[in-house]
């Protein structure tokens, strides 16, 4: 059974900085994409940046050249670098993997982190 694990949430001031991590276990094959997105109450959940297998990364308007996603494909982790954050960053982010545990290209989420900017 696959499961993702996020850690690296908290309470940061504005103009900080914060990593989030999402580690994937079990049994697994293969890992194509991988993803943050956020979410606030009564908002849809919206992307804020993915990574494909073939190394190409996108990334939300709101968050270019502030947030920095990586992944590390030895350790089925990927990661969110935020730095530079504002208030309208604090929401519940939650990691997603596409990936292969033996039953072809499936998606799995993380928990979701609460990240919280405020002074």
């Amino acid at each position: 059974q696959v499961q993702l694990v996020e850690s690296g949430g908290g309470l940061v001031q504005p103009g900080g900085s914060l990593r989030l991590s999402c580690a994937a276990s079990g049994s697994i094959f293969s890992i194509y994409a991988m993803g943050w997105y956020r979410q606030n109450p009564g908002k849809q959940r919206e992307l804020v940046a993915a990574s494909t297998s073939g190394g190409s990364t996108n990334y939300a308007d709101s968050v270019k050249g502030r947030f920095t996603i990586s992944r590390d494909n030895a350790k089925n982790t990927v990661y969110l670098q935020m730095n530079s954050l504002k208030p309208e960053d604090t929401a519940v982010y939650y990691c997603r993997q596409i990936l292969d545990a033996g039953r072809g290209r499936s998606i799995y989420w993380g928990q979701g982190t609460q990240v919280t900017v405020s002074s």
